[in-house]
């Protein structure tokens, strides 16, 4: 168990400090920032390279919306449940830590946004409270179903890393103007304690949504999917 939890902790870390850490030091660099697509490949690829790294380890969850979304598809242990969600927490606050420390290190350094989720005013488009909702939910959904999919055992092995971080690159493709994307409580709390003020007071949402995203994603694996897995 100590090995499972120390995955998802790094695993996280690495997602946080990866994703963040791009949004925040290289979105908008000066004349080479890398934009909303060079944001959504690094949180792709910090999935990729760590579901290949420690996957076989713990898993490769890195999310606790992933988690749940296991326990209830049957892929998982329940009891394992709340460890997990505790070190995947823990994680990407001590990435979001880290990413601090670095980016403070700038002349002029303001800390903004600091790649933190919101809706409203705070929507990268504006975009109000249900469209945050509705969009968190709908997209934690079907990343725990492809999850689910691509890790079945009618899958050839080997491949679910590169079918998840791709989704999930997907996934910030469509939603950065929404909500900055989360669905990951975990990689929300991190950045929303060093915002503090709205992005506290918004942080349920993005509990809330991943977490009942990740449970239909589980139900409707086992209704559609293969149960024998």
């Amino acid at each position: 168990m100590f090995n499972k939890l120390s995955a998802e902790f790094l695993g996280t870390f690495w997602l946080v400090f990866g994703g963040c850490g791009t949004a925040v030091l290289s979105a908008a660099f000066p004349d080479l920032g890398v934009g909303f697509l060079g944001v959504a490949l690094a949180f792709g690829l910090t999935v990729l390279t760590m579901c290949y790294a420690v996957g076989g380890i713990s898993g490769g969850h890195f999310n606790p919306a992933v988690s749940l979304g296991l326990t209830v598809a049957g892929r998982f242990p329940a009891s394992h449940l709340v460890p997990y969600v505790v070190v995947q927490v823990a994680g990407a606050i001590v990435a979001a830590t880290m990413l601090y420390i670095v980016a403070s290190g700038r002349a002029g350094f303001e800390l903004g946004s600091f790649a933190a989720n919101g809706y409203g005013e705070h929507s990268p488009g504006g975009y109000a409270m249900l469209s945050a909702l509705v969009i968190e939910i709908l997209l934690s959904a079907f990343f725990i179903f492809i999850i689910l999919g691509a890790t079945s055992s009618r899958v050839p092995a080997g491949f679910a890393p590169i079918a998840i971080g791709l989704t999930l690159t997907l996934i910030h493709l469509i939603s950065i103007p929404v909500t900055n994307t989360s669905v990951n409580p975990a990689r929300s709390t991190g950045q929303a304690l060093y915002v503090g003020g709205w992005a506290l007071q918004q942080l349920w949402l993005f509990w809330v949504a991943p977490l009942i995203g990740g449970a239909i994603g589980g139900v409707v694996w086992k209704v559609v999917g293969d149960t024998a897995d």
